[in-house]
């Protein structure tokens, strides 16, 4: 196991490890999505006249429809299809009546799962300024040769790392920092459980690990429960990969600093 690795894992069975993280990563619910006056007059409207078409016509205009369904997403992304496709307006439409306005407007109202929040946090912390470096914009960036964190977006970072350090991935990246003349390049992750899609996000942060042709030090800044001691596949795979760097986001500025 890599020795920050190690750290990592020590942090996270030894110390307040979820009370420190929760300052990268706070999990405060989101309020209920709001929905246009407007639009649920509409709504209401198009159910109370089993106008089946334009009540899914209208739903789909909302953030958030209120019926977990396959089709609906295809419905979204092509509207002609609504026309087109009488059994399938149908069959939604009957669950919603089944609904009823209440429970549509509750539905459609729901806040975010906190774990589809936890994207710009990472990003948050860093431009916060915690780890004491300076933030700066790419041109910056590239007129000094001092000690300084790039500030953009995942696709900003991404174009800078394809540009300057032979980076050829079509992943966003999350991090990448100058520190005494060597570039860091880092995704980071917090992944709350094992399994399906958070299986997916550690491959994708641990993929860049894999690339020997970029021209920078590539660590993956992850955190959750792949510090967890176990027979899981991510604990497996941290445990014997010792010359790949992963580490927690609590111990990133220790390590930038001891570069």
């Amino acid at each position: 196991m890599n020795y920050w690795t190690k750290l990592s894992v020590d942090y996270a069975s030894q110390k307040s490890y979820l009370d420190d993280l929760f300052q990268i990563y706070p999990t405060i619910p989101e309020g209920i999505r709001d929905i246009d006056n407007e639009l649920w007059k509409d709504v209401e409207t198009s159910f109370k006249l089993r106008d089946n078409i334009n009540l899914i016509k209208n739903l789909l205009k909302l953030e958030l429809f209120p019926i977990k369904d396959s089709y609906v997403a295809f419905l979204r992304k092509y509207p002609k299809s609504i026309d087109l496709n009488p059994k399938t307006i149908n069959r939604l439409s009957s669950r919603l009546y089944e609904m009823g306005l209440n429970e549509i407007f509750n539905k459609s109202t729901e806040p975010k799962e906190t774990n589809r929040q936890m994207g710009p946090k990472f990003q948050n912390w860093i431009n916060k300024g915690f780890l004491g470096f300076d933030l700066v914009n790419s041109d910056e960036f590239l007129k000094s040769k001092d000690d300084a964190i790039l500030k953009g977006s995942d696709l900003q970072l991404q174009n800078f790392a394809e540009e300057h350090l032979n980076y050829t991935s079509n992943k966003g990246l999350d991090f990448i920092g100058r520190f005494n003349n060597e570039y860091v390049i880092a995704e980071a992750k917090f992944l709350t459980d094992f399994g399906g899609h958070q299986n997916a996000q550690f491959r994708d942060a641990t993929a860049l690990l894999n690339d020997d042709s970029v021209n920078a030090i590539r660590i993956a800044i992850l955190d959750g429960v792949l510090y967890i001691k176990g027979k899981n596949k991510m604990y497996k795979y941290i445990e014997k990969n010792d010359d790949k760097i992963i580490l927690s986001s609590l111990l990133l500025r220790e390590f930038l600093y001891s570069i």
